[in-house]
């Protein structure tokens, strides 16, 4: 018999995977939250839903995206570490679909790290993010030590979905 062969599983396949977003009571002081505090913990489409909402010559950031996902489900802060994982396997899923075909892919690269850095953890790094940002008519200015490069005036451009689809 042969060896069982491990097949890992695609970014679309962690993306669409079935679970279900949790509220919990956080139960010590960390992070800036209180005691008693609530803290979403959301699924990838969750995040992925809130990216797809970023329009065509906008950027937002992923405190941004904590900040909406936290207001839509009543909570009061989103847990970063899952937010931060989930953004990155929605850019990794709209990549294989990207190469599949698909036309209409998630726009991951609107998402920025905060202070309007671009991210090296997002597929193809800060310089496929650049590439597309300037595609979309973006200026982006170089890293300076080991800060990543950043978009020009990102505040004037940037996307608060708080509000939108709620």
């Amino acid at each position: 018999m042969a060896p069982a062969r491990n097949i890992r599983p695609t970014a679309r396949h962690k993306l669409e995977k079935a679970q279900e977003r949790e509220i919990v009571v956080v139960s010590d002081t960390a992070r800036g939250l209180v005691a008693g505090s609530t803290l979403l913990i959301p699924t990838p489409l969750d995040v992925d839903a809130i990216i797809r909402e970023i329009p065509h010559g906008a950027v937002t950031t992923s405190a941004e995206i904590r900040k909406a996902l936290a207001a839509r489900h009543g909570a009061d802060a989103a847990c970063p570490l899952c937010t931060g994982i989930f953004v990155r396997i929605s850019a990794e899923a709209a990549m294989e679909d990207e190469a599949g075909g698909r036309p209409d892919i998630t726009p991951f690269w609107r998402v920025l790290a905060e202070r309007g850095r671009l991210n090296p953890k997002l597929p193809g790094g800060v310089e496929e993010q650049a590439r597309r940002l300037r595609g979309e008519g973006f200026t982006i200015l170089p890293g300076t030590g080991k800060q990543p490069p950043q978009v020009a005036n990102f505040q004037a451009t940037l996307f608060s979905p708080t509000k939108v689809g709620a």
